[in-house]
C-alpha cells in the first residue's frame, strides 16, 4: 500500500516537509478563525463569533465538571487553544489531498510534552515543591516507598498515553480513508466521511478532557475533585 496522496507531496515527499507544511496550514487556519471571531465583536454574537463563544462555553462547562468553574476558567485559554488546534489538525486529514499533522508522532508527542510540563509546573507553583511531590507518596506513610515510584511511572506514562492515543486513532483514520478512496475514488462516501469527521472532533475532545483532568489532579491536591 502506497503513501497517502497529498498536494504538498507534489513538491516533496520528505517526512519533515509534509509534516511542517500541514502543521503550518493548521496554525494558519486557527489564526484565521480567531481573527474572524474577534475582528468585529458584538454584544449579540453572530457568525464566527457566535460559533467560537459556543465552543468556549462548551469547553468551560466540560472543565467545570472536572475541577470547578473558577479553576476551569483559569486554564480555559490553554485547553481551548489545544482543542481547536488538535480539532483542525484532525479534520484536515479527512479532506482528500491533505494529511493530518496529528498523524505524525512529532505533533502528538510535542503536545503531550507541553501538557505534561505545564500541569506539573502548575502543581508545583500552586502547592509548593514539597507538598506537590509529597502527594505522590500516597495517603499511608509506610507505603511511600512503593507509591512514589509507581506515581512517577504513572505520570510519565501519560506522555505515552496522550501522544500515542491521538497518533494511533488519527493514523488509523488516514489508513481507512486511503482504502476508502481506493475502493470508491469517484463517488464520495458521505457516511464514512461524516464518521471520520466525528472521530476527528472526538479525539480533540478527549485530549482536552485529559488535559483538564491532569491539571485538576495537579492543582487540587487537597480538594475532593
Amino acid at each position: 500500500m502506497g503513501e497517502l496522496f497529498t498536494f504538498f507531496g507534489l513538491i516533496s515527499h520528505e517526512h519533515s516537509f509534509i509534516f511542517l507544511t500541514h502543521m503550518l496550514l493548521t496554525a494558519a487556519i486557527v489564526l484565521v478563525i480567531a481573527k474572524m471571531a474577534t475582528s468585529n465583536l458584538r454584544l449579540v454574537p453572530t457568525g464566527t463569533q457566535n460559533v467560537m463563544e459556543a465552543y468556549l462555553s462548551g469547553v468551560l462547562a466540560m472543565g467545570a465538571d472536572v475541577m470547578g468553574k473558577a479553576e476551569a476558567r483559569r486554564y480555559l485559554p490553554l485547553v481551548a487553544t489545544i482543542g481547536l488546534f488538535v480539532g483542525i489538525a484532525n479534520v484536515i486529514g479527512v479532506i482528500p489531498g491533505f494529511e493530518a499533522p496529528s498523524a505524525f508522532l512529532d505533533f502528538t508527542l510535542a503536545l503531550a510534552l507541553v501538557v505534561f510540563t505545564y500541569y506539573n509546573f502548575e502543581g508545583i507553583r500552586r502547592n509548593g515543591l514539597i507538598s506537590y511531590f509529597k502527594h505522590f507518596m500516597g495517603p499511608v506513610w509506610w507505603l511511600a516507598w512503593l507509591m512514589f515510584p509507581i506515581e512517577i511511572v504513572s505520570h510519565i506514562s501519560r506522555i505515552i498515553s496522550l501522544s500515542f492515543r491521538l497518533l494511533g486513532n488519527v493514523k488509523g483514520d488516514d489508513m481507512f480513508l486511503m482504502v476508502l478512496l481506493m475502493l470508491a475514488p469517484w463517488i464520495l462516501p458521505i457516511v464514512p466521511f461524516a464518521l471520520l469527521t466525528f472521530m476527528a472532533f472526538l479525539q480533540a475532545f478527549i485530549f482536552m478532557m485529559l488535559t483538564y483532568v491532569y491539571l485538576g489532579g495537579a492543582v487540587l491536591l487537597h480538594d475532593d475533585h
